[in-house]
């Protein structure tokens, strides 16, 4: 019974998560990709168009893996890149109050990089299909 609270509780922060990410950044980036290019920061000097296309990615196609509940760690790892630089090199200035829905979301997307998806996840229901995996078809979960 508790093994599937924590199953439910994991579904619940991937679909939260990756929902709101997706709805209040990536969405917007996304649908206004030429507006955005002209008004996003450029943090690492790559240029607009790399920046932007890395934050969408992050911001869409990261959030929609690690509601499939696929490649749910390594689909955290560019998010919780954008989000470290966000915080800490774009926005060093915001206070804790200004940047809480960063850092809340650092701490959801940096706790299912370390947990994985649980078990109500399209990685468990594939590998309840076929036989069992180690190695790095398990770290994709």
């Amino acid at each position: 019974m508790r093994e599937a609270r924590l199953d439910l509780g994991l579904l619940f922060l991937r679909l939260g998560g990756a929902g709101l990410l997706l709805a209040v950044h990536g969405l917007p980036k996304a649908l206004n990709f030429r507006q955005q290019l002209g008004l996003i920061e450029d943090p690492l000097h790559l240029g607009a168009w790399p920046t932007l296309a890395f934050a969408v990615f992050a911001e869409v196609l990261c959030p929609l893996l690690i509601a499939l509940g696929w490649a749910t760690r390594l689909a955290c790892l560019p998010i919780l890149g954008l989000l470290l630089i966000a915080l800490l090199v774009v926005h060093p200035q915001w206070s804790l109050e200004q940047g809480q829905f960063g850092w809340l979301l650092l701490v959801l997307f940096g706790t299912l990089a370390l947990t994985g998806p649980g078990r109500y996840s399209l990685a468990a229901w594939l590998a309840s299909r076929r036989a069992p995996q180690g190695g790095f078809a398990r770290a994709l979960s």
